[in-house]
Formats: C-alpha cells, sequence, structure tokens
C-alpha cells in the first residue's frame, strides 16, 4: 500500500513518500520517513514491508559511505549508486529477495539537468526517467506526471505537481494515507520541504 513520487526537474529532484507503517489491517505508524538519504546530493524512496524497507535502506546507504571511505572521499554519481542499487536487487532474487520498489534521485553537476532519477523494482529491474511512481498511486498518478511534466520545469512547478498528485489521491484512492513527506534534492543538498507528522516524533 506504500506511495512513492519522484519527478526530475532542471537544477534536481524532488521525492514523495507516505508516512504510513502498516500490514494486513493493523496500522502502527503514521511518520515513518521512506526517503533514506544515500549522501550528500542523493537519496531514495522504498516501498515495501517494513522490514524489507529499512534493511535494504541502510544496507545501500552503508555500503555507498564504506566506498566513500574507502576511496579517499570519492563519490559515486547518481547514475553510478543506482547501478549498484540495481545490482544489489538482481543479486538477492537468488537468495532472500528484496520486497522492495525503488525511487532513485540525486544532483550530480555534470548532468545536463543537474538531477537525475532512476525507477527500479524488485525484480532488479532499473530506467532512468523524468518522473514515476510506485504503489498503487501509479494507478492514478502516472497519467498526470505524463500530462503535466515538461520540460524545463522548476522546482516550485515540480513541488505542485506532487502535490497535485497527493490531492488525487485524497479523492480517489480507497487507502487514506494523510501523511506525507516531501523532500528535494539539488545542487545545496537532500532537504525536507514539508512533512505531514514529524518522523523525529517516536
Amino acid at each position: 500500500m506504500d506511495t512513492v513520487f519522484g519527478i526530475s526537474y532542471d537544477g534536481g529532484v524532488v521525492l514523495a513518500t507516505d508516512q504510513v507503517n502498516a500490514r494486513s489491517i493493523l496500522m502502527y505508524q503514521q511518520n515513518l520517513d521512506k526517503i533514506a538519504e544515500l549522501s550528500s546530493h542523493s537519496a531514495m524512496g522504498v516501498s515495501g514491508p517494513n522490514c524489507d524497507l529499512v534493511n535494504f535502506s541502510e544496507y545501500i546507504s552503508k555500503n555507498l559511505k564504506l566506498y566513500e571511505l574507502s576511496n579517499d572521499g570519492a563519490k559515486l554519481s547518481t547514475h553510478a549508486q543506482a547501478n549498484f542499487c540495481r545490482g544489489e536487487l538482481a543479486k538477492a532474487l537468488r537468495k532472500g529477495p528484496f520486497q522492495v520498489n525503488v525511487i532513485l534521485g540525486g544532483y550530480d553537476e555534470k548532468a545536463p539537468t543537474g538531477g537525475s532519477l532512476y525507477v527500479m523494482d524488485y525484480l532488479g529491474s532499473c530506467t532512468k526517467a523524468k518522473f514515476g511512481a510506485q504503489g498503487y498511486a501509479s494507478n492514478f498518478c502516472l497519467s498526470i506526471m505524463d500530462r503535466d511534466w515538461g520540460e524545463g520545469m522548476d522546482e516550485d512547478m515540480a513541488v505542485k505537481l506532487v502535490e497535485k498528485c497527493i490531492r488525487e489521491l485524497e479523492m480517489r484512492f480507497l487507502i487514506n494515507q494523510k501523511n506525507f513527506i516531501i523532500k528535494v534534492i539539488d545542487k545545496e543538498g537532500v532537504r525536507t520541504l514539508k512533512y505531514g507528522a514529524d518522523p523525529a516524533d517516536n
């Protein structure tokens, strides 16, 4: 039932997820942060069972940090991070699969528009995209993104598009996902733009 959005724009990426941690008919919490920061200028939104969500997010982020420490502070590009992430998903398929779907975004100075976005599923497929959605939200929101996304979008336009998708879910989706967290990744790094419930309030 998780929802993950990602939209790239000129100068960065916007990631958004719902904040619900639930299983079957039981709600555990409504302030979960499903967007894991991978580096100072990259993050990934993850959907899936909470155990896999936490394990996979921490496994990827800590391995990227280890690479940085082992290579004199050299950081992987967003493209390289996405390929590492995809490789780990594929490797786990025949051992103990991670039941997670991922949208990974980051900012690179060398990228044509600065921001880049990669969409992955639990089977290890990976594609670079201008926008993406994971979970049941894709049934409602991919058409909105396809219609409203355009070249030359700025941060405000990308955030408004995400908020439009959230409003559509509130109106049409059977499940009530009242809290969403939105993060922006640009040349300044990863920052939280807004949230429905404070993730630090546990």
